[in-house]
């Protein structure tokens, strides 16, 4: 058992500076929550021995990851691209947000390398998919020294670009014509536990095909057309179709646990790297996800890069903690955060709130805007820290109303000292972007503690099973 009491000092991920963010004097907030009395790092291995160790944390050389990169694309065949041929990399903004985006850019810097050597081919672009904010990728460009990296050829791929038309059985759906533009593409994504309530760990690799390289048009398509399980047909079926099979080479992605980057996967066959990645978050965060559903009343601090829902705690996103309360790992259970889900709920569901109700108050110390959440607010009481915050959330178009729904703190100790009255709590979450621990109060840290046991039995004996028997696999075999 773990002695709260000797527990470390939590060590936040890197904040990159953003447009997006508070125009603070440095773009950072003035003090990180992890400083605030009483908050303590709590060992994710210590809670679950067998959750997958990292060959990679926030901080570590980066040698891990190239040589991860280079054994993954060993037995990849890249026959298709030739000395002449144009490449497009392919890539994710949300990529470059993993433990301050460093590791993600050594594994595409590694596959360029690679691909120049095996194949003789110089012609190699990057491009880089967005969400919703627009300039995001221009900021990666620089912050990364992308331009650099190859010779000027990087280019942002927006929702909102010119586009390509691509047949599939159900009609034409669109693409960005800027993914698509070289005679062949490599999917380089990453494989750590985000949108889980879209994809449910179904064709998981092939996600990005209708919203990281499709059109809005298409992008809306999967999340409001369709139901929280057959959306997942609309990827499978661009990514399956002649236009992008003719272009498509292999896939690489970034594969990670709670604990940390845990290795690459890459294939010219996405389907046994999408069965990977499945038994691994089924692994790797099958009981963190349920020991946050042990959570009945907390305080979440957003103190990190991006968006509150992708914002990283413990090595899981604050969108697991939103629906904790939901097993989306069981398809028998209907997602409500987004889309169909929350505004067409089938009649046989309960109706359900779209934040878990054990969220009993949040603090903004730091996040980004443009993206739409104005459920957050309005579910829950809300204090940003400081003017700067305000402003940023009053002018944000995407949650025009949000600004009415907040009040405003001084400080962050102010702050945190108000939701805990308002909440009735003491215990205290925060999203500061941390793997391998989760920063949190010494009254949850102690909860989390003696619930852990428990956890780990139900998803092991019950759920766990049933997860695998749901997609077709035997439990025995397939662990």
């Amino acid at each position: 058992m773990l002695d709260v009491t000797k527990l470390k000092k939590a060590r936040p991920s890197y904040i990159r500076k953003s447009m997006y963010g508070p125009a603070t004097e440095t773009g950072l907030p003035a003090m990180r929550a992890a400083d605030l009395p009483g908050m303590v790092a709590l060992p994710v291995q210590s809670l679950f021995p067998d959750i997958p160790k990292a060959i990679y944390i926030e901080g570590d050389n980066l040698a891990p990851i190239r040589k991860a990169t280079e054994a993954a694309l060993a037995g990849v065949d890249m026959s298709k691209i030739k000395p002449d041929s144009s490449v497009n990399i392919l890539t994710s903004q949300y990529g470059f947000m993993i433990m301050g985006g460093f590791a993600y850019r050594e594994m595409v810097r590694t596959i360029k390398e690679i691909v120049e050597q095996r194949t003789g081919c110089t012609n190699i672009r990057l491009r880089i998919a967005t969400g919703f904010r627009l300039k995001e990728p221009e900021e990666i460009i620089e912050h990364y020294g992308l331009a650099e990296m190859f010779d000027g050829k990087v280019s942002p791929a927006l929702y909102i670009d010119r586009a390509v038309a691509i047949e599939t059985p159900i009609g034409k759906l669109m693409g960005i014509r800027k993914i698509y533009d070289a005679d062949y593409i490599i999917h380089v994504h990453h494989g750590e536990l985000r949108e889980l309530d879209m994809h449910r760990m179904i064709s998981r690799t092939m996600k990005p095909f209708s919203m990281s390289y499709a059109r809005f048009e298409t992008r809306s398509v999967h999340h409001m057309n369709f139901g929280p399980r057959s959306s997942n047909l609309i990827p499978r079926l661009i990514f399956e179709s002649p236009f992008v099979q003719e272009k498509f080479t292999f896939g690489v992605f970034l594969a990670a646990s709670p604990q940390g980057v845990v290795g690459v996967e890459a294939g010219n066959d996405l389907m046994p790297i999408d069965r990977r990645l499945m038994l691994l978050a089924f692994k790797s965060y099958g009981k963190i996800r349920e020991l946050y559903n042990e959570i009945k009343d907390c305080v979440c601090v957003m103190d990190g890069t991006g968006e509150p829902r992708y914002m990283v705690g413990g090595g899981t996103t604050f969108g697991n903690l939103l629906e904790a309360e939901l097993d989306l790992f069981d398809l028998d259970t209907v997602p409500i955060s987004l889309g169909f889900g929350l505004y067409q709920p089938p009649p046989t569901q309960p109706k359900l709130k779209a934040v878990n109700p054990a969220i009993r108050a949040m603090v903004m110390n730091h996040f980004w805007i443009g993206v739409p959440q104005l459920e957050l607010a309005t579910a829950c009481p809300m204090v940003l820290v400081g003017e700067e915050m305000f402003k940023l959330v009053k002018e944000d178009c995407m949650n025009i109303e949000m600004s009415k729904h907040v009040v405003t703190a001084e400080s962050l100790p102010a702050a945190v000292h108000f939701a805990k009255k308002v909440a009735q709590t003491d215990k205290v979450i925060v999203f500061d972007g941390a793997y391998g621990a989760i920063t949190c109060s010494e009254a949850l840290a102690d909860h989390l503690i003696k619930r852990a046991p428990e956890v780990s039995r139900r998803v092991e004996e019950e759920m766990m099973p049933k997860w695998l028997r749901q997609r077709g696999l035997d439990p025995s075999e397939a662990l």
